[in-house]
């Protein structure tokens, strides 16, 4: 069951939208401290990044003191030593892979037909 957004805005003033699921990579780390903080104010993650976001646009700060203090507990719990410095340098680690071996399957050989002859000769 979806936990009702905690809102200070009478019914009225609430807009309705339209969500949609997407496939966003993060940092594991930065995930880690993202969940925790929207666990901690009872939010889901999605309601969490929209807050930001919005404030983000309007060049105000999302947080109070006490939820600062909070995020920076969060990051030394999570190992989390990114600062907003990082933001254009992070790269993603690229796993080495073996090259895949073929399957039994089509490691089998294959008949050939005799040269000349075709599945739709007539004679």
């Amino acid at each position: 069951m979806p936990k009702k957004p905690k809102t200070s805005e009478p019914p009225s003033e609430r807009i309705l939208v339209e969500r949609v699921q997407t496939g966003v990579r993060l940092e594991k780390r930065l995930l880690k401290v993202l969940k925790g903080l929207a666990e901690y104010h009872d939010m889901t993650l999605g309601d969490l990044l929209e807050g930001i976001v919005l404030h983000a646009f309007d060049g105000r700060h999302p947080f109070s003191a006490e939820t600062r203090q909070r995020i920076t507990d969060l990051k030394r719990i999570y190992k989390l030593d990114l600062d907003s410095s990082a933001s254009h340098r992070l790269m993603e680690k690229v796993e080495e892979t073996k090259p895949r071996q073929k399957s039994k399957r089509l490691r089998r050989k294959v008949k050939r037909r005799p040269k000349g002859r075709t599945s739709l000769s007539l004679l």
